[in-house]
């Protein structure tokens, strides 16, 4: 039997996902896990075989009860129950029987919450932070709040004045529309071609990424193996292209990038089984709940709309107080007044710009993915809370924007130090200094790794935010025991993840650019007679591509993050209101039914 019909519920697979997960009525829900008819209907002989099976159904859950001191070895030690399949290192198995007793009144297969006791390794007994999913109405790290809000609020004065001095002065010779008809630009410009192409190749970029999202879905673990095989080759590609043009600074980065991706190919395929599995759980999930594509969408047009914002303010900031330009009057205009605006502006847009990304995470964490993980899916008589993305927005960029903007600061100013020492790199490769400038690279890249790793663990550290309603410096503790205990699983399971996304996204704005070029070879616009414009618009064509790909994929690597935050805190939860899902992954992942230690 496939994965898929196992995942579905049962052998021929007739009720599917959306009846083993409580989408639709289940009238045989009951006679296939014997949660509502009770097990002796449908396991006679086992419990012939087992008479004390039941009995210790009461000491299974009140082994998972919060831990008073060190973890008990009773984890250690747990065991499915006897007469079922072992690890067999593929999905081919039989239902399994539920880890725990039947509750009474049902839970989230049979469309009530789940009744369960408190199992969080960290968490709500000792820290004061309200119930999952519903954390108490208070707001947290509220210095950070203020600062993020003076921040963003100097970037809008200084880009009011910036902007209304560039418009007064007509944008230097800018402008919209042609200039003989009463508009300030030029009579060159880009006419309803380049709409329909641009409208085309988003349409096709959508297309595109719901149909590699399928394929994924279908020939998951192909899929993983082949990108990962294609990364190592592109990671030693770049190491011999640079060593071909004498790059030798990027040569030796990538040389020891080639090498460790070519050293833990071999180990991160033996993982490949839990990447699989959650990653098909969360495509199935985002199959049910489609609202996780808008909120990343919206999240896109607010990003674009800021990275427009913020490149017209440095230009205006540039026109304003250069020595020498129109706009400039008295002694205010110097170079060193326009280099600090411009870094001020910057700052701010990167801090904005990460904090409007992790808002994103903390939405779809809080909503869609953690309601679906602690409550089951949304059936009439309960199961996901209603509203939940509207609750978890809400509470993200109120409650939480504190904590969010003190995580996304210490990520922007490593951004900012790494952008300076990039600078220092370039001018000391113009200035002939071979030296300095191999120096400076190498500091970059350690700086860039440094901020990936803190981006990493922040991610981690906002689902925690988000489900739990912490502040940032307890939910950072948390998810620091976290990935102390299962960080490496984390990291190669995102690897694993992400590479496969990232393939996709590429594929994605490649296919799209191929559509600019056609589009421009067979329709041949007048503006492009000459082909001056054709790598403007084959580039923008990939990018766009490329975003909607990414976009998509961070509601998937969001959902695939909450998911093992959630198995690690509170495993017991999903083998309560999943079973036989949470079987699946216990075959592959056997650590699961461990817990994460508490403090």
């Amino acid at each position: 039997m496939s994965a898929q019909q196992y995942y579905q519920g049962g052998n021929n697979g007739d009720g599917g996902y959306d009846q083993q997960r409580g989408y639709n009525n289940y009238p045989q829900q009951g006679q296939q896990y014997g949660q509502q008819q009770g097990y002796s209907q449908q396991y006679p002989q086992q419990q012939q075989q087992y008479p004390q099976q039941q009995q210790q159904y009461p000491q299974q859950q009140q082994q998972y009860q919060p831990p008073q001191g060190p973890p008990q070895p009773q984890q250690q030690q747990y065991q499915p129950p006897s007469g079922q399949p072992q690890a067999q290192g593929q999905y081919g198995m039989k239902p399994s029987q539920p880890y725990a007793a039947p509750q009474p009144g049902g839970y989230g297969e049979s469309g009530a919450p789940p009744a369960y006791v408190d199992t969080a390794p960290f968490s709500q007994a000792d820290e004061k932070t309200g119930q999952r999913l519903n954390p108490r109405k208070r707001l947290n790290d509220p210095i950070f709040l203020v600062l993020f809000i003076a921040a963003v609020a100097g970037f809008a004065v200084l880009s009011g004045i910036a902007i209304k001095s560039f418009i007064d002065v007509g944008g230097l010779g800018g402008g919209f529309g042609n200039g003989s008809q009463g508009g300030t630009g030029s009579s060159v410009t880009l006419d309803y071609h380049t709409v329909y192409l641009l409208l085309c190749v988003c349409a096709l970029g959508l297309v595109l990424a719901g149909l590699y999202l399928a394929l994924v879905r279908a020939f998951t673990r192909i899929i993983i193996e082949v990108t990962l095989a294609l990364t190592v080759i592109l990671n030693i590609g770049i190491c011999i292209y640079y060593f071909i043009i004498k790059y030798w600074s990027g040569a030796i980065i990538f040389l020891v990038i080639a090498l460790l991706s070519v050293f833990f190919y071999w180990s991160m395929r033996k993982r490949i089984p839990l990447a699989k599995l959650l990653l098909q759980v969360t495509i199935d999930i985002t199959k049910h709940h489609p609202s996780v594509y808008l909120v990343v969408f919206l999240g896109l047009i607010v990003q674009s709309a800021l990275s427009v914002w913020y490149t017209f303010t440095c230009i205006a900031i540039y026109v304003k107080w250069t020595p020498g330009s129109e706009t400039c009057t008295g002694t205010s205009c110097s170079s060193g007044k326009v280099a600090g605006l411009i870094f001020y502006s910057t700052f701010a847009y990167l801090w904005t710009s990460q904090v409007i990304g992790n808002v994103i995470l903390c939405t779809l964490a809080g909503g869609i993915f953690g309601g679906w993980y602690y409550y089951g899916p949304r059936v009439p008589t309960g199961g996901l809370p209603k509203r939940a993305t509207l609750s978890a927005f809400i509470r993200a960029s109120t409650l939480s924007l504190g904590s969010i903007a003190f995580g996304s600061l210490i990520v922007t100013l490593l951004e900012l130090i790494r952008l300076i020492l990039q600078a220092i790199q370039q001018y000391e490769a113009g200035e002939g200094d071979m030296i300095g400038s191999i120096i400076a690279c190498c500091a970059a890249c350690c700086v860039g790794c440094i901020e990936g790793l803190i981006a990493w663990f922040n991610k981690y550290a906002y689902i925690e935010i988000s489900l739990y309603g912490k502040s940032y410096i307890p939910a950072a503790k948390d998810t620091w025991r976290l990935l102390k205990d299962r960080g490496i699983d984390a990291l190669v399971n995102d690897s694993l993840v992400g590479t496969a996304l990232m393939w996709g996204a590429y594929i994605n704005g490649f296919l799209c650019a191929v559509l600019g070029y056609l589009y421009l070879r067979f329709t041949n616009p007048a503006y492009n007679s000459d082909g001056q414009y054709s790598a403007p618009v084959i580039l923008f064509s990939f990018l766009i591509g490329i975003s909607e790909g990414q976009v998509i994929n961070s509601a998937i690597d969001a959902g695939v993050s909450t998911i093992f935050v959630g198995l690690g805190e509170d495993p017991m939860v999903l083998a309560e209101r999943s079973p036989a899902l949470f079987e699946m992954i216990r075959q592959t992942y056997p650590r699961v039914v461990e817990g994460v230690p508490r403090r």
